[in-house]
C-alpha cells in the first residue's frame, strides 16, 4: 500500500488539484475561444495542400517509427529476443493507443496483452515498458530544461515573471536528468531494490541511446506542428509549447490531453498567430498524429485477432478432421 493509499488526505488533496487544474484550463480555454470565427478555422482547414498533409503524414510516420525504438532499446535492456518487426508493430499499436486512451487505460494494457501473448514473461514486459516511459519523460526534461533555461520560447510581453519562472524549472529538470543519467553511470550498485522490486539501472550507453532517441520523438512532433502553422512562431517556441501542453496533460489526467494542448497554444502563441490558425493547425495535428494512426492500428489489430483466433481453433481440431 504506497503513501497515497495510507493517508486519504493526500488522495483528495491531489483530487483537488486535478479538479482545480482542470477548471482552470477549461476557463482559459473558453475565454480564448469565446471570440473564434467558426469560418476561419474551416477557410484555414480548407487552405491545407495534399503536399502539406502528405508530409505531415511522413512525419508522423518517422515519430512512430522513433518511438518504437524505445522498445527496441529495452530489448537490449531486458534481454529478451523478439524479432525486430513484432517489435515495431507492438510499440506503435501501444503508442497510438497511449496517446488517444493515456498510458494505463490504452497503450500499457496493449503492449502487456500482445508482448506475453508472444512470449514474454511479465517482469520482462515491466522492464521493457518502464525503460519507454523513462525514455519518454526523462528525454522531455532534458530539451524542456534546455529550451526554458535559454528563454528560447518567446511568451507574450505581459507573461515576464511567467518566463523567469520557466527559467528556474529549466535548471530544475537539466538538474534532474543530470542526476539520473550520473547514477546510471557511475553507481557501482547495479541492482536497487524498492521493497520487493528490483530494478536494474541501464548502463550509461542506454542512457544516451534513451536521451537521444526520445529528444528526436519529441522533436519531431513539434515538427509536425510547426508544419502546420503559417509562419510566424520560432520552431523552439513550438517545441517549448508543445512540452508545457504535455506536462499539463499528464497533471490534468485527461485522455489524448483534449483541450489542454489546445488551451496551452492558444494563450502561449496567439500573439504570433491568428486563433483560426491555431486551432486548424492543432486540429489536423490532432488527425494525423493521434486518430489516422489509431484507426490504423485498430484495423490492423483486429486483422491479427481474428488470423490469431482461426489458428487456435485450426490448432483444436481433433487431427483426423484436419487431415479429412
Amino acid at each position: 500500500m504506497n503513501g497515497t493509499q495510507k493517508n486519504p488526505w493526500m488522495r483528495w488533496g491531489k483530487r483537488g488539484l486535478t479538479l482545480i487544474f482542470l477548471l482552470t484550463m477549461s476557463t482559459l480555454l473558453y475565454m480564448l475561444a469565446r471570440n473564434l470565427d467558426g469560418w476561419e478555422v474551416r477557410q484555414a482547414l480548407s487552405d491545407y495542400s495534399a503536399q502539406t498533409l502528405l508530409l505531415g503524414a511522413l512525419i508522423t510516420l518517422a515519430s512512430y517509427l522513433l518511438f518504437s525504438c524505445y522498445d527496441l532499446l529495452g530489448r537490449k535492456y531486458s534481454r529478451h529476443h523478439l524479432p525486430t518487426r513484432q517489435i515495431i508493430l507492438v510499440a506503435m499499436a501501444g503508442y497510438a493507443f497511449t496517446l488517444n486512451f493515456t498510458t494505463w487505460i490504452g497503450g500499457v494494457a496493449m503492449r502487456y496483452r500482445l508482448y506475453t501473448r508472444l512470449g514474454l514473461s511479465a517482469s520482462t514486459v515491466t522492464r521493457i515498458l518502464s525503460l519507454s516511459l523513462l525514455t519518454n519523460w526523462t528525454s522531455c526534461m532534458a530539451l524542456a530544461g534546455v529550451i526554458f533555461s535559454l528563454r528560447l520560447i518567446e511568451l507574450p510581453d505581459n507573461w515576464t515573471l511567467g518566463m523567469n519562472s520557466l527559467q528556474l524549472l529549466g535548471f530544475a529538470l537539466l538538474g534532474l536528468v543530470s542526476a539520473y543519467v550520473g547514477i546510471c553511470a557511475f553507481s557501482r550498485q547495479r541492482v536497487w531494490r524498492f521493497r520487493e522490486r528490483y530494478v536494474t539501472l541501464p548502463s550509461l550507453r542506454i542512457v544516451l541511446l534513451q536521451l537521444c532517441l526520445g529528444a528526436s520523438n519529441w522533436s519531431l512532433m513539434a515538427a509536425l506542428i510547426y508544419w502546420l502553422l503559417p509562419e510566424g512562431a520560432t520552431y523552439a517556441s513550438v517545441l517549448g509549447v508543445l512540452l508545457i501542453s504535455c506536462m499539463a496533460a499528464v497533471v490534468a489526467h485527461v485522455p489524448a490531453g483534449l483541450g489542454v494542448l489546445e488551451a496551452v497554444f492558444l494563450a502561449l502563441l496567439q500573439h504570433q498567430h491568428s486563433q483560426a490558425s491555431l486551432i486548424a493547425a492543432l486540429i489536423t495535428y490532432r488527425v494525423l498524429y493521434y486518430l489516422l494512426p489509431l484507426l490504423v492500428i485498430s484495423v490492423t489489430y483486429a486483422v491479427l485477432e481474428k488470423r490469431a483466433k482461426n489458428l487456435r481453433k485450426r490448432n483444436e481440431q481433433p487431427v483426423e478432421t484436419q487431415l479429412g
